[in-house]
Parts: structure tokens; sequence; C-alpha cells
């Protein structure tokens, strides 16, 4: 089957990117041609794909949404395909990836209701409706079993469409059999001894993943405590704003923040400790990376995957309502705790050779190639 993949943006380090890469080359192992329509692509393109990228300009998202679904279903009527599967929201879709939680919830539960009189709000809520509504034949991918019920809430859509997936960790994720070796290296790359402590945050959108509250608690910290700790961000976001808070604590000697890189799995084995109090996230698949590595994790319970932390018993629970004091204490406590960090460290692996936690994108392609719909 020739197949056309649509997302508004790819590049390396991004969580739903890496899932399409994923899902699109199962679906070319099977023997499938891939064809990917984006407005950015950030990084090299795979042997046998075709990308094309929508020459599409627009001075607000929206409009420049509207300009590229055009362009996209355009180039289709010319050159059909047999599935379009799409990893943002939009009309036109065979399958759908739910990488991003309910809009029209958020719209409804988060804003001013003055926010649903503007033409973002009704684009974003048409292009999701275009997917959800009972009208619709698109089948649709669940990452997140919490953010289904609020579709069915706003829009009526058939259970028989929803297709819950397992997680995807990638293999590489896991503790090799030379993880002490790997840690070891890692630490005297950077400079760390025994009695250091890093904590590593890793995600882009840095503002929607909370480095706020984690610079807050690092400048939070005990004395001596803090003086062992090390805070290392990656992601691909503008820094600006946070060096400036990092200032303003007084931190910046303690923390670096890097672009996003391909090495993750060596920061996962270097450190002592994942930080992750993201404001919401509709999985957080570096929770289970870390997991698999033996990391624990410090996480807000509003993530999809929080509830793999708790099963697995690997590292602690910030609840809801968030309160940066609560933070602070755990983070704290968990530093200090060494013993409670090994425990939680060998949970995490024990939990990762018994749970299915890496089949995503073996089950995605089911669907997409219609053997489970």
């Amino acid at each position: 089957m020739q197949l056309a993949f649509v997302l508004y943006k790819y590049f390396p380090f991004g969580g739903l990117q890496r899932d399409f890469m994923r899902i699109a080359l199962e679906c070319q192992a099977r023997g499938h041609a891939v064809r990917v329509y984006t407005l950015i692509w950030e990084g090299e393109v795979p042997d046998g794909f075709e990308v094309l990228v929508a020459p599409v300009k627009a001075l607000f998202n929206h409009s420049r949404n509207e300009k590229f679904t055009a362009w996209v279903q355009a180039d289709l009527a010319r050159r059909p395909v047999d599935r379009v599967i799409g990893f943002n929201k939009m009309p036109g879709l065979d399958v759908y990836y739910a990488a991003d939680p309910c809009f029209e919830d958020k719209a409804q539960t988060l804003r001013n209701p003055l926010y649903r009189r503007w033409g973002r709000y009704r684009h974003f809520a048409e292009y999701e409706r275009a997917v959800f509504s009972p009208q619709s034949r698109t089948q649709i991918l669940m990452i997140s079993e919490v953010q289904q019920p609020l579709f069915v809430k706003h829009y009526g859509t058939p259970a028989e469409r929803f297709h819950l997936l397992p997680p995807g960790i990638a293999a590489d994720r896991r503790a090799p059999a030379n993880a002490g070796e790997i840690r070891g290296d890692f630490r005297r790359e950077f400079g760390l001894d025994e009695r250091d402590l890093l904590v590593v945050q890793i995600g882009s959108g840095f503002k929607t993943k909370g480095l706020d509250r984690s610079l807050r608690a690092i400048a939070a910290l005990p004395r001596e405590l803090k003086a062992r700790t090390r805070l290392i961000v990656i992601g691909q976001d503008d820094p600006k704003p946070f060096l400036l808070q990092m200032k303003t604590l007084g931190i910046s000697e303690r923390v670096s923040i890097l672009k996003g890189r391909s090495d993750i799995p060596r920061f996962l084995l270097g450190a002592d400790l994942l930080l992750h109090p993201a404001y919401n996230e509709n999985t957080g698949t570096v929770l289970l990376e870390a997991l698999v590595a033996g990391l624990p994790v410090l996480v807000t319970d509003v993530c999809g995957y929080a509830h793999y932390i708790e099963e697995a018993d690997c590292g602690r629970l910030v609840p809801s309502p968030f309160e940066q004091r609560t933070l602070d204490r755990q983070l704290a406590e968990m530093l200090a705790d060494d013993a409670a960090r090994a425990r939680w460290a060998a949970n995490g692996l024990a939990f990762a050779d018994q749970a299915d936690l890496y089949s995503m994108p073996q089950r995605a392609a089911d669907v997409i190639l219609g053997e489970q719909v």
C-alpha cells in the first residue's frame, strides 16, 4: 500500500516525532511505501521515504494549518494513497495518532469564555471535531487512557473507533549489561564524583514540562545537598527566560541547559534522578525510558504515564493540586536517600522485564494496515 503520513513538524528529538518515525519505519518494513507531508523537516530522511515540505506561510498558526491542509489535499487528489495517517488533528484522516490531549476540554475548563470567540479556537475545535465526531470514520490510536473519556464526553465518538496502544519504548533505552561502565564513563566526562548528585530533565517545551518548577526546587534544596547537586536540562526550546530565572535564583552554576541530542540513554544511565514536574502531559515517554534504564523518577501525577511509575514503585508522584513546596520537599527527600533510590532503580528494572512497554509501533501498524480494525 501507499501510505501518507501527515504532521506539522518533524525534528529528531520530539516525542510525537519519534513515535511517527518508528511507526512509519514499521509500516515500511512490512513492505509498504511511505510518503510524508509536513511544514518543517529537520534531520535525515530515511531511505525510501518521500518527504514533501509544504511551501506554506501565514501570520498565524491556524491560518498556516488551513493552507497546509488545502495543499496536502490537493496533492492527494493528484496522487491518491491507500491510507492517510495524521499526527496532528485535521480533516481527511483515515487514522489519527492521538498524541495531544482534548482541545475542547481544555478550552472549556482552562480558558476564559471569551477565548471561544477567537478564530484560533474555531480552527482547532473544527479540526478536532473532524477527527472525533460520530460522523467521522477516522480510526483513533490512543496512547493515554485518561483522554478517551474526554473525547467521548465532548463528541460522542463511538467506542469501536478507539484503539488503545501500549507504550513504545525503544530498545536502546533499556539498561545494557555494561550499564555500570557507561555510567562511570559518563560521570567522569561531566566531572561528577561519587558524592555528586545529577538530576536530569528531558523534553522539548520547557514551559509545559515545568522547568520553572524544577529550577525553584533546585534552589530550595538544603545548602549541603544543593552543593552536591547538578541539574542538566535537555530539549528543543528557547532557554532565555529560564537562564534569567536561574540567575535570579542564584543557581546558574548548578544548572546546564543543552539542546536536543541523540545520546539520551547515556544521561539516563549517568544520572541519579529524572525530574518531570510537567503542567500537563498526554503521556510522557521519557518517564518510561527512565524506568527501563533504572533511573528513579519524580513526576507530577497529571502525566499520562505517571501511573507506571507508581505501579513499578520506581519513584514518587507529586499530587494534584500542585504545590511547589511539595515538589521541593520530595526532591530533597529523594536526593538525600541513597538506599531508596537504589530500591527504586531495582524496581524499575524488574518491572521493565515483565511489562509490555515496547510494542506500540507494531500495534499501531496493525491498525493502519487494516490488521486490527
